[in-house]
């Protein structure tokens, strides 16, 4: 039986309808757009709108862990960041340490198991200590995943795979005769995970910028204007509206 939801109001979105709670998204994923430009229209630096976004990080853990989302994928830091210039890559990855210190006893409260993607080896080592005892800290909860795309690119991901397999094929582990997709997604960083049912991404941006391209293959996708540090429980909310509005049809009528 379907249940009405609550909802978060505010000033600057009003909806109409509730949320279905047989229809909610298992796994949402968002690319987190638009720190940067939310600073300089402040004229703050940019890390200024990196800091900002930690608070919208929280805000939308809250919301999804409410609406019993399953699995909340954040695209954190990706493989082509490395360009940015050094000072904005330093901070970016003490972010990390920073986001827990402050929200770790509320994850923990409210069950939320962190977890990463992406080639965590190869961050830096105060990053992935700070990054490692929270995952330590929460993996015997249960609730909501808090699974953050960390040092990942998803050609870098399937390149991997297609490594890994042609090796294992190499050693008889499996035969190229029984790979399958099945296969193929189990050599994956999100081994294990169902596909995103919802990609979300902010700032007015409209394209993937190299995150889960395997696993999109059938995401419903929603673009929002807004940037990043002004993203909030009633936008993601929004965004879940949206999505109960459309028909997921899978190649089929």
């Amino acid at each position: 039986m379907s249940m009405k939801l609550p909802f978060f109001k505010n000033k600057q979105t009003e909806l109409h309808e509730d949320l279905e709670s047989d229809n909610i998204p298992d796994h949402v994923a968002i690319i987190m757009d638009g720190n940067g430009r939310w600073a300089k229209k402040r004229g703050l630096p940019r890390i200024a709108g990196h800091k900002e976004g930690i608070n919208s990080v929280n805000k939308v853990v809250r919301a999804a862990n409410q609406y019993n989302v399953k699995v909340l994928t954040l695209y954190a830091f990706s493989t082509e960041n490395w360009k940015r210039p050094k000072s904005e890559i330093e901070f970016l990855m003490k972010l990390p340490k920073e986001f827990l210190h402050i929200y770790l006893p509320e994850l923990m409260e409210n069950n939320v198991r962190i977890d990463t993607i992406g080639d965590f080896d190869a961050l830096p080592q105060h990053t992935k200590k700070a990054v490692q005892y929270a995952k330590d800290k929460t993996k015997n909860n249960n609730g909501l995943l808090l699974n953050f795309a960390l040092n990942y690119g998803s050609r870098l991901e399937i390149m991997r795979a297609i490594k890994q397999i042609m090796s294992d094929i190499d050693c008889s582990k499996i035969s190229i005769d029984s790979l399958d997709e099945k296969i193929f997604s189990e050599y994956l960083y999100t081994q294990g995970l169902s596909d995103p049912d919802l990609l979300i991404r902010t700032s007015g941006e409209q394209r993937l910028s190299n995150f889960l391209l395997w696993q999109l293959a059938y995401t419903e996708f929603w673009f929002t204007d807004v940037l990043w540090p002004d993203f909030d429980e009633v936008i993601f909310k929004e965004a879940l509206y949206e999505y109960q509005q459309r028909k997921r049809r899978y190649g089929g009528i």
